[in-house]
């Protein structure tokens, strides 16, 4: 509920609906005595963080945004003082743009014409430029969502949201709320706290590609709600991958490597640098051929390799870890396929005197970061075995270019590691549900999924597949033969967090730590939230060169909120319900938690 109603007047400003609210600012469309329309923005400073004020009780954003006349940049017009009952209210009119923003354009419209993308991306630039060279700031939320197309100057790109403006930060707290940043288009450094004028560039080089591809680099999505220490680790792990260049006019193949290289000395170093380099991409030599930076190209891989399972961008692994030690709780789970899957595959004269065969894979389903994806490691390393990890963005040229064959050569793949463990991320991307208007290229591989799914485990393969979205997933899937056990994955627990703290807590300098009462303190945060408060503290007392201490860690989780809302939990317990009478009756263990420290 906002605060201002409909009719309201702020100085000369009349009040005419809310447009977004949260616990200390208000967004509301204003208009003026004739009529003109106008953004305010509403400062609530009780409830303002103290990191978003200057020393003398200032909002920051608003004495930023007095200083900016650009044309790529929205403007400022106006600002005050207001005294209502809910105390001091700082607020700040900008100019109500009209025109397009750039995400809903590429939704709607699809990738950009090259022109047009250069065009964009040139307004960006300049607007960098000088925010960085003549007021020394960086913007810090460079996306397709922050970026206006103005109807009133014929498609001139403005950055739209100026709230995360700051001088340069390198490894301090940053001095804005990071909650809402889009891991997509942030640069690595950013997730250390390194915010700076090369960040930024990162960020605009990202969205030149969307505008081109229609997709954020390394195709890197999230759902509403992903808890953001959690899209982070998928964001660096994706990166790790070849980012697809298919497609990309050959002049900008080298630009791109560059622009999102894995190395921080590849990268380009400021504004006017690309815009020098955009006017002769050719002139952009390429970065070293070093796999571990993360900027191979699919779109360079020869014609074999492409044609090759290894095209897939997926790694067999073997060996190494501590398995089930990393897992806090799970017993039941790991009772039972000790008794039911493992023994089975190890010892196959037993298995064959008993006639014994193993199941063939399993659904782990419920909120996002509570350990899915890490538990399937954590068994592969328990067992020894193979273990392959695949993520929907591994296939996502296979399901737009490829064929159906490259699916079998995944299994192939798995089959001639075994015994293998195969895990399948986002299994949802992978099998959608048929009934689905998915179009008869989609379906077709989906049954050719389906079809190599049938009894996988005679292959030596176990499938373990992980999903925020099981009602999603085509039934045809949940059967005898394909995936035969569906576990539902909570929230942890009190002795789960407890132990999960210990953990990530481990050779960390810190005092004496009472991991019962953080427990008590952290009801209701999902493992990702936990890994993210442990890393939270440890950043402030690093910085400070300080041991973490009790006093710290409660005062962190005091200031970091559940990623997972009440009634969004209530939402996971009734399709939990509805996936338990799918299960055909199968015993759903109590499944435990990811223990393993976030790098």
């Amino acid at each position: 509920m906002s605060i201002l109603k409909q009719g309201d007047q702020v100085d000369k400003y009349r009040v005419e609906y809310a447009i977004k609210t949260n616990a200390y600012c208000e967004t509301y469309r204003v208009a003026d005595d004739d009529g003109n329309p106008y953004f305010m923005k509403l400062y609530i400073i009780k409830n303002t963080p103290k990191k978003l004020l200057t020393d003398e009780g200032k909002v920051l954003e608003i004495e930023y945004s007095k200083r900016i006349k650009h044309k790529n940049i929205i403007s400022y017009i106006d600002s005050g003082t207001l005294m209502i009952p809910e105390g001091v209210c700082h607020y700040m009119i900008n100019i109500y743009f009209h025109g397009e923003i750039l995400a809903e354009k590429v939704e709607r419209e699809g990738p950009l014409k090259l022109e047009e993308a250069k065009q964009i991306f040139t307004g960006v630039l300049e607007a960098l430029k000088y925010l960085h060279d003549e007021l020394h700031l960086c913007h810090n939320d460079i996306t397709p969502a922050n970026i206006m197309l103005s109807a009133q100057t014929g498609g001139e790109p403005e950055l739209i949201d100026m709230g995360h403006l700051s001088p340069p930060v390198d490894g301090n707290t940053a001095p804005f709320d990071t909650s809402d940043l889009d891991p997509a288009y942030c640069d690595n450094r950013t997730f250390l706290v390194n915010y700076k004028e090369a960040t930024d560039v990162f960020s605009a080089v990202a969205v030149f590609y969307f505008l081109l591809t229609g997709i954020a680099p390394w195709n890197i999505s999230f759902e509403p709600g992903t808890p953001r220490a959690q899209a982070i680790l998928s964001t660096k792990s994706k990166r790790k991958s070849p980012l697809d260049l298919d497609g990309i006019d050959e002049q900008l193949i080298n630009f791109f490597q560059r622009g999102l290289a894995g190395k921080n000395d590849e990268r380009f170093k400021s504004a006017n640098e690309v815009l020098q380099l955009l006017k002769d991409p050719s002139e952009v030599k390429p970065p070293k051929n070093d796999s571990s930076s993360g900027i191979a190209s699919k779109g360079n891989s020869s014609r074999n390799e492409q044609e090759d399972h290894t095209s897939i961008d997926v790694r067999v692994q073997r060996g190494g870890g501590n398995g089930f030690k990393d897992i806090a709780g799970m017993e039941d789970m790991k009772q039972m396929l000790q008794q039911r899957v493992i023994f089975i595959l190890q010892d196959k004269e037993i298995a064959k005197q008993y006639r014994l065969t193993p199941p063939n894979g399993m659904l782990l389903y419920g909120p996002p970061g509570c350990g899915k994806s890490f538990f399937a490691e954590k068994f592969a390393e328990e067992t020894g075995f193979a273990f392959i990890y695949v993520k929907a963005s591994d296939l996502g040229s296979v399901y737009i270019h490829g064929t159906q064959g490259k699916i079998a050569e995944l299994f192939k793949l798995a089959e001639k590691n075994a015994p293998t463990v195969l895990c399948f991320d986002e299994f949802d991307a992978f099998v959608p549900d048929r009934t689905q208007d998915l179009g008869n290229h989609h379906a077709g591989e989906v049954n050719e999924f389906l079809s190599q799914l049938n009894n996988c485990s005679k292959r030596g393969i176990f499938v373990i597949a992980s999903t925020n979205r099981p009602d999603m997933v085509d039934p045809a899937v949940l059967r005898t033969g394909r995936i035969d056990k569906l576990v539902y994955v909570p929230l942890p627990d009190y002795d789960a967090r407890r132990e999960m703290l210990a953990l990530y807590m481990k050779d960390r300098p810190a005092d004496e730590i009472n991991y019962e009462r953080l427990a008590e303190l952290s009801d209701g945060y999902i493992a990702s939230d936990i890994a993210y408060i442990v890393n939270e503290a440890a950043t402030i007392a690093a910085f400070k060169r300080e041991h973490i201490t009790q006093e710290l860690m409660e005062t962190t989780i005091q200031a970091i909120k559940p990623s997972l809302k009440p009634e969004r939990l209530r939402e996971y317990e009734a399709l939990r319900e509805k996936m338990e009478g799918i299960g055909r009756g199968a015993a759903l263990p109590h499944v435990g938690f990811d223990t393993k420290q976030s790098e």
